[in-house]
């Protein structure tokens, strides 16, 4: 006579279901990204960070950001990330006071309320710098997040980022992040463009 599989008491039921919770909610292991080994920041002698916006009149809206921070950091399989945080509050248009006031304010950057812009890439084999490619990434930009792609050129030497800039740029659309001032006045498309040297960050 085959056996009956012991039956929980009711106690014993209730403990289980009291620990539920506790390893129900527990998220499932995955492989994430490799820990850093080392991190390199930005040279201020040599680095830039602008956009450009074109009118409706095909006339050209260039601005830096000169206020900003962030690494590119290697790591243990030997990839490299990439991460920028720019200050809309810092923001320079053209050498215009009144347009500077503009791209600060409400109707576009509205750096009272969004004060940063922040790029992180996916990890990326450091030959891209020197190959040029594509450079994909999260870009977080007045209060959205959305996935962006940035092209590399080509580097010019040996040692980018050293002895040589690491040049890249790419276009987002305004729509995608609510920046719908001016629309009277200028095209969707925001163009970026970075020049980057790096120095070892300080411990």
């Amino acid at each position: 006579m085959r056996e009956r599989p012991p039956r929980l008491s009711c106690i014993a039921l209730l403990s289980l279901l009291a620990l539920w919770p506790a390893w129900a909610q527990e998220p499932v292991a995955v492989e994430g990204t490799p820990p850093a080994v080392s991190s390199r920041s930005f040279d201020p002698h040599f680095t830039r960070f602008g956009f450009e916006l074109r009118t409706r009149w095909g006339q050209r809206v260039s601005g830096i950001f000169p206020q900003y921070e962030g690494e590119v950091t290697t790591l243990a399989d030997g990839r490299r990330r990439v991460r920028i945080v720019l200050r809309t509050d810092g923001v320079i248009v053209a050498g215009s006071d009144r347009y500077t006031a503009l791209a600060r304010g409400p109707s576009f950057f509205d750096a009272q309320r969004f004060p940063t812009i922040e790029f992180v890439s996916e990890p990326h084999p450091d030959s891209l710098i020197r190959t040029g490619g594509r450079m994909r990434g999260r870009l977080s930009m007045h209060g959205m997040t959305r996935m962006e792609t940035f092209t590399i050129n080509r580097a010019d030497c040996d040692a980018p980022g050293r002895d040589c800039d690491v040049v890249a740029s790419g276009s987002i659309s305004r729509d995608d992040y609510g920046l719908d001032g001016w629309r009277f006045a200028l095209v969707d498309r925001v163009r970026f463009m970075l020049r980057v040297r790096l120095v070892e960050a300080a411990p």
